[in-house]
């Protein structure tokens, strides 16, 4: 799947499970790890492991599995990395905390989901 259709998808899928302050940073033209981070907020714990599932669920449905995940016991911060997009599903204490959109957004390459 080209990384801007797989980044879509994740997108609806994220919408489609209610995540909150959905942001889509490209990040091609400062890193070779991605194109894009997906940043979203989960309300609770078990929001966060309902939208990891529905990713999987929706991604697989379309032959694209994660290379790795990390977090999704404890849910604060779950990373799910699909090579050229990775996610990250925070709660609301652990984004402001880590704050990854101030080191990676350099003002053209944002997008907010509403």
């Amino acid at each position: 799947m080209l990384p801007k259709d797989l980044k879509d998808e994740i997108v609806k899928t994220l919408q489609n499970k209610k995540a909150m302050d959905i942001t889509v940073i490209n990040i091609a033209e400062q890193t070779t790890i991605a194109d894009y981070f997906i940043i979203a907020t989960a309300k609770n714990a078990a929001q966060a492991k309902a939208l990891v599932e529905s990713l999987e669920e929706s991604l697989e449905k379309k032959e694209t599995r994660a290379l790795r995940k990390e977090g999704v016991r404890e849910a604060r911060w779950v990373v799910i990395d699909y090579a050229s997009v990775i996610v990250h599903i925070f709660n609301d204490e652990t984004r402001d905390f880590y704050n990854l959109e101030k080191l990676w957004i350099k003002g053209d390459n944002v997008e907010k989901i509403v």
